[in-house]
């Protein structure tokens, strides 16, 4: 009870506020890909402070799909101590596409602590990070190896990216000769994607690269519009 008692307690003091403190809970990776052949993926919550936090965690469908996620995830409300560790399981519960990944979001939230009589406001920190469903007959190969297939082609102001493969291509950049485009996302299977050209992005040239399944940047990869 004390522990939630410190939860509500941080938000009666809004008034009499003097410093404020950021939940420090350490994720265990910036995107989940759950393998079509296995019975779960998981994913590590360490808290390395000396508080205790409240994790609350769920599963969304991508903002324009709607419905629910066929998908649950143990625990999904827990107390996680000072200096301790949990790991998280999500569980498929449903049937998904097998000839092209899916995404999800994965959210996850921490409410640190606060001593009832202690003047600081504890606020509690949301992360949201992919989760990626990759049925079992793409496990051979990744986005990384496929990103050379994806096309490219000037719209107006534009530029339009075209994916026929069954993966999902999450940027870290796209660059039109020497300009760099603002605010790249991603590009799913068979769709397509469009960004505004950046200002003098002229070049018949893009260059462009993808984050990986570790959150790591690739190779640099070169084509044509």
């Amino acid at each position: 009870m004390k522990f939630f008692t410190g939860v509500m307690m941080s938000t009666l003091l809004m008034a009499t506020i003097t410093s404020i403190s950021y939940a420090g809970v350490i994720i265990g990776g910036t995107r989940v890909i759950y393998a079509g052949d296995k019975k779960e993926a998981s994913l590590s919550i360490t808290n390395p402070d000396d508080l205790p936090y409240l994790i609350q965690s769920w599963i969304e469908p991508p903002s324009t799909s709607g419905g629910k996620a066929p998908f649950i995830i143990t625990p999904p409300l827990y107390r996680l101590d000072k200096k301790q560790q949990n790991v998280m399981r999500i569980v498929l519960t449903g049937n998904l596409a097998q000839d092209k990944e899916s995404m999800f979001w994965l959210n996850i939230k921490s409410i640190p602590s606060v001593a009832p009589r202690d003047n600081t406001l504890q606020v509690a920190v949301k992360t949201r990070i992919k989760l990626i469903y990759r049925p079992s007959a793409l496990n051979k190969s990744g986005p990384e190896e496929q990103a050379d297939k994806l096309k490219w082609q000037r719209v107006g102001d534009r530029i339009l990216v075209t994916n026929s493969t069954s993966y999902y291509m999450n940027f870290n950049e796209i660059k039109v000769g020497a300009s760099k485009i603002d605010d790249v996302t991603f590009v799913a299977p068979g769709s397509t994607s469009l960004y505004r050209l950046p200002t003098g992005g002229t070049s018949i040239q893009v260059e462009f690269k993808i984050i990986n399944d570790y959150g790591g940047i690739g190779v640099t990869h070169v084509a044509r519009l």
